[in-house]
């Protein structure tokens, strides 16, 4: 069972590590990092490398298809060989899935016309811009096409993923095994439950997506 992740420049690195850590255990599960072109590429804040180590001529079958997100995915929106071989192999995939920003490029691709879809909250009106229609829910499925929120939601995303590709039983060992129970000290990891002095601070932050 081939798992792509598609690795990218300036992609969040727990948007592509999250589901890595559940999908790479799965029983015959063959993880294979590709990219436009191989070796490394570094992450959003250009602290962290990773690597590529497939082209995308290389890996045409996958079983399944994971994109992430990130500054990254800006660019490559409008990249018609990486919106080439996203509608190419979701032809065949098991099934297609994103995390964070990675929806936009699902969406680019022309996958999520018309439908529920999720993405970082920050890109949630370039996300409706390409086609698809927003919702804030955490992880969203349609037929094989799965998209999540957030970074962190990939995670869940990945779980949600390994029930169907093997069993209930078998999704919950991995979540045993990387001890995923989330109990956060706060309750504001979703835009409709922050305060307007979290936005405030934010803002003056600049963090963005």
């Amino acid at each position: 069972m081939q798992i792509a992740f598609f690795i990218f420049p300036e992609l969040t690195a727990l948007d592509a590590i999250g589901p890595y850590e559940v999908l790479q255990r799965l029983p015959g599960a063959e993880v294979v990092f590709v990219g436009a072109k191989r070796g490394e590429v570094r992450t959003d804040n250009g602290k962290l490398g990773l690597t590529v180590d497939a082209t995308l001529d290389e890996v045409t079958a996958p079983e399944v298809l994971v994109v992430p997100g990130g500054y990254g995915t800006r660019p490559l929106v409008h990249d018609q060989p990486t919106l080439d071989w996203i509608r190419q192999v979701h032809e065949t995939t098991r099934f297609t899935t994103s995390v964070c920003t990675g929806s936009l490029l699902l969406a680019a691709a022309g996958l999520l016309n018309g439908i529920d879809a999720t993405t970082h909250w920050g890109a949630k009106g370039q996300l409706e811009e390409l086609g698809a229609r927003y919702t804030e829910q955490r992880v969203v499925q349609n037929g094989k096409t799965i998209t999540a929120a957030g970074v962190s939601s990939g995670i869940d995303m990945a779980l949600m993923l390994a029930a169907q590709l093997c069993d209930p039983v078998t999704a919950q060992v991995m979540q045993l095994f990387i001890e995923y129970d989330p109990q956060p000290p706060f309750d504001t990891g979703a835009a409709s439950k922050a305060t307007d002095e979290v936005w405030a601070r934010l803002a003056k932050l600049r963090v963005t997506r």
